[in-house]
C-alpha cells in the first residue's frame, strides 16, 4: 500500500510549473502587445505613404516639420513638434492630435485614412502660410493688436446727428475765440514793452 505522502508532488516541481505558466502568460501578452504595436505602425506607415507627396512639396527652408513615425509602445506619425497622428484603441481609428497649453486637443478623427490625410494636409498648409507671412512681415505680433484694440476702445465714438453738429460748431467757435484772445494778449504785451522803453527813456532825459 502506497503512502499518502508519496502521492503529493514535490513543492519544487509545483513552483517550477507555476513559473513556467507565468512566463507563458507573459510571453502571450508580449506577443499581443507586439502585434498591436506592429499593427499600429503598419497603419501609420500607410498614412505616411499617402502623405508623402504633401511632405515633399513643403519648401526646403521650412524645417519645423518632422514627418516621421516614432517607435515605442504607441507609435505615432509626427507632423511637427506639437501635432501627431496615433491609432485609437480599436486599431482602426486615426486620431489627429495636437498638444496645446490647455492640454491635448483632437484636430481630426476618422477610420478613413484619406479623410485624416486631408486634415493633415490642411494643417501643413496653414503652418506653411503662417510661416511665410511671418517671414514677409505680413503678420503683426499679437501684442500690437491688443494695444490697438485698447486704444480704439479708449477713443470715444464719433457722434452723428444734430447733437454732433452742434458740438462741432461750438468747438470751432471756442477755438476761434481762443485764437483771438491769444492774439490780443500778445499785442498787449508788445505794447507794454514799447511803452515801458519810452517811459524809461523820458525818465533818463529829465
Amino acid at each position: 500500500m502506497q503512502d499518502a505522502a508519496d502521492t503529493v508532488p514535490p513543492k519544487d516541481s509545483s513552483l517550477a510549473e507555476a513559473i513556467r505558466d507565468v512566463k507563458n502568460a507573459l510571453a502571450d501578452r508580449d506577443d499581443v502587445v507586439v502585434d498591436l504595436r506592429e499593427a499600429h505602425r503598419m497603419r501609420l506607415d500607410l498614412l505616411a505613404n499617402e502623405l508623402a507627396p504633401v511632405f515633399a512639396d513643403v519648401p526646403a527652408d521650412i524645417d519645423n516639420f518632422d514627418f516621421a513615425v516614432s517607435s515605442g509602445l504607441q507609435p505615432r506619425l509626427w507632423i511637427d513638434a506639437v501635432a501627431h497622428v496615433a491609432m485609437g484603441r480599436d486599431r482602426r481609428t486615426y486620431r489627429f492630435l495636437k498638444d496645446t497649453r490647455i492640454g491635448r486637443v483632437v484636430l481630426g478623427e476618422s477610420t478613413d485614412m484619406k479623410t485624416v490625410a486631408g486634415q493633415v494636409t490642411r494643417y501643413v498648409a496653414e503652418r506653411v502660410v503662417e510661416r511665410q507671412r511671418l517671414m514677409e512681415g505680413g503678420a503683426e505680433p499679437a501684442a500690437s493688436a491688443f494695444v490697438r484694440a485698447e486704444v480704439s476702445e479708449a477713443e470715444p465714438p464719433p457722434q452723428t446727428g444734430s447733437a454732433g453738429r452742434k458740438r462741432s460748431t461750438a468747438s470751432a467757435l471756442l477755438s476761434g475765440l481762443a485764437l483771438i484772445a491769444g492774439g490780443a494778449l500778445v499785442g498787449l504785451a508788445v505794447s507794454v514793452i514799447l511803452l515801458w522803453d519810452r517811459l524809461s527813456a523820458m525818465k533818463f532825459s529829465f
